[in-house]
């Protein structure tokens, strides 16, 4: 005597396939904040310091640019707001891990340059970071962690077709087509 395994409906299934599209998103936002609380503490309790003031150093830093970030690209790069970068920036200016300039094509718009000092705190901290994250993820192997940057690449891009286009991203697949 066989046993008759139910079909599930269209309905079921598509109520299933929401509720794993939110479950991943749960799971993402949790180990998104889990590593990041835990990298906000190390910094706090290693260094003194914040992880917006690390962020800001390694954008300076990431930028290789002689002349510095302007305030508005570096609220771009943080996703922060001009009012918040301006008194971060005072603060590392007062401790001498950046410096503020004028720009010379535009009075207007103020440079900020990591410093011979900020460089030299950012490569401490930056070493330490590595190893904290390393350490984090040192559950996965190496191909797990390669397929699944790939997959978040891949959910990047509909997330941003989405943001985009306002469609769905099967809407919005074929619409490029």
């Amino acid at each position: 005597m066989s046993r008759r395994v139910p079909v599930a409906s269209k309905r079921m299934r598509k109520e299933d396939d929401d509720r794993s599209s939110v479950r991943l998103w749960l799971r993402l936002l949790k180990c998104t904040n889990l590593i990041e609380s835990n990298v906000r503490g190390r910094l706090r309790d290693e260094y003194g310091t914040t992880l917006p003031r690390f962020d800001m150093l390694a954008q300076l830093d990431a930028a290789d640019s002689e002349s510095g970030l302007t305030m508005g690209e570096l609220s771009r790069r943080l996703m922060v707001t001009n009012g918040n970068l301006t008194g971060l920036t005072e603060r590392l200016v007062k401790e001498k891990l950046v410096s503020r300039s004028v720009s010379p094509s535009d009075r207007r718009t103020q440079l900020v340059r990591l410093t011979a000092s900020g460089q030299r705190a950012l490569q401490e901290m930056a070493a330490d970071h590595r190893k904290w994250i390393q350490s984090m993820f040192a559950g996965l192997e190496e191909r797990e962690i390669s397929e699944l940057y790939r997959l978040i690449g891949r959910l990047k891009g509909s997330v941003q077709s989405v943001s985009k286009n306002g469609a769905e991203p099967a809407a919005a697949e074929e619409s490029r087509k």
